[in-house]
């Protein structure tokens, strides 16, 4: 077999068989494949797709590259849960110690942020001393002694897909529905994942821009989780303005807080109670979504989701006073409130400009590698279909910049458009592939 037939395949739209996509995609894992032969794959994949039978097998190469974890001993069933990333979305923060104080264990690897999406690992080490580089052997033992686990995704992980990803990054094939597909689920699959709940994000802060596309994405997902033995389903969650109000690592740390103490924003609030509650269907916890949501809502108001939170952040090293004192955590020199110009209706807050704006801040990175300023960001005060009066608070810069912080409020005026009448509010959610 030649690397080059496999491309001419694909290139000429024909089907690749499981055997033919493990000598390429290992070949290539294992240095023997150059990066120029694997990137003329990817733009004819990008450009000529995959059948759902060549994603899932894919999928399963893919996730076979490297170590398999099995939780099965720690476990009955290891559920997770996968956003697509987006602004303001610091859901795992809630819903990971939220379904463990539910009665159903959760072990969690989460990423970074890149570009205007920011990265749950990012928000994590807002707090100080908080690991998120745990051994899969740590990672085990939490997870029984816990029951809570949000770390980093271990490097012996699916190393096929962090060599083509990166790689995809500098090509232009990273928006190709099948090789976005195949990297979520390989990751999940390799991570002992055996049901998943996916919050596939859609609108103008999302990479998938339309509905059509997030749509497809989410159908492939939970068909390929079908194909491999696993049970999912997706969500498909409105991302054209930012998830409650708080944008950047410690921020929306402290919103997350607040959020387990009852008092956070009420779309951010419902948004976890959904995914939290699909969680504990799938897990075998809840035997319908209304249950879940009520069983969720209970350890929430109880406080058993906070005490859980704070266990967490104490088994992986975290300073638990910063999470009891949320004012310990990384504070910005400069505050500024940027009042509204005018009197109006809210039609819009721009999910991508804010989120851009807090990378300009320095919440986020342009590429890998990039350092993070914890205590910067922004705060937006109005959603859609407010109605606001002139001098009325619409956001709060968080910056350690004066010229920074001058940049960031004139960008973030112009993420803001105006109605003269009654707009209506935007869905949090816009439905549920089940397979």
């Amino acid at each position: 077999m030649r690397a080059v037939d496999v491309i001419i395949k694909k290139r000429d739209r024909g089907e690749h068989t499981r055997e033919e996509l493990e000598f390429f995609i290992l070949g290539y894992t294992r240095g023997d494949i150059p990066d120029y032969q694997v990137a003329a794959w990817a733009m004819a994949v990008l450009l000529n797709g995959m059948t759902p039978r060549e994603t899932a097998d894919l999928t399963m190469v893919m996730a076979h590259s490297g170590q398999v974890l099995d939780l099965s001993d720690v476990v009955p069933r290891a559920v997770d849960k996968h956003s697509t990333g987006g602004v303001g979305d610091k859901t795992s923060l809630v819903v990971v110690p939220a379904v463990a104080a539910a009665g159903l264990p959760v072990g969690k690897m989460s990423g970074r942020g890149l570009g205007f999406s920011g990265g749950t690992l990012d928000k994590l080490e807002s707090i100080p001393g908080y690991r998120t580089d745990l051994t899969v052997e740590e990672f085990k033992r939490q997870l029984r002694e816990v029951g809570a686990v949000l770390t980093g995704q271990s490097v012996d992980l699916a190393p096929a897909d962090g060599k083509l990803y990166a790689l995809r990054d500098v090509t232009g094939t990273v928006p190709s529905i099948p090789l976005i597909a195949s990297s979520i689920m390989s990751k999940k699959i390799a991570a002992g994942a055996q049901a998943i709940v996916f919050d596939v994000k859609v609108g103008l802060g999302a990479f998938m821009r339309t509905l059509d596309q997030a749509r497809e994405l989410a159908t492939l997902m939970v068909d390929i989780a079908r194909q491999t033995g696993r049970k999912a389903i997706a969500l498909l969650a409105d991302m054209n303005q930012p998830l409650g109000h708080a944008v950047g690592n410690a921020l929306e740390v402290k919103e997350a807080i607040a959020t387990l103490q009852g008092q956070g924003p009420a779309d951010f609030y419902e948004h976890c109670l959904t995914v939290a509650a699909h969680m504990l269907v799938l897990g075998g916890v809840a035997d319908s979504i209304e249950a879940g949501r009520a069983r969720i809502a209970e350890v929430i108001a109880s406080g058993r989701a906070w005490d859980r939170f704070r266990a967490m952040v104490r088994a992986q090293g975290g300073d638990v006073r910063a999470v009891d004192e949320p004012e310990r955590l990384p504070r910005a020199r400069y505050i500024e409130t940027v009042p509204s110009p005018r009197a109006g209706y809210i039609a819009g807050v721009h999910a991508r400009r804010v989120g851009e704006t807090a990378v300009l801040l320095g919440a986020g990175r342009e590429k890998k590698g990039d350092p993070v300023d914890h205590a910067v960001g922004i705060v937006v005060h109005v959603k859609v279909g407010d109605e606001v009066e002139a001098g009325q608070p619409l956001f709060t810069i968080h910056a350690n910049d004066p010229t920074k912080l001058a940049q960031a409020r004139a960008a973030l005026l112009d993420a803001v458009t105006w109605s003269v009448t009654p707009t209506p509010r935007l869905p949090l959610f816009y439905g549920v592939i089940t397979g």
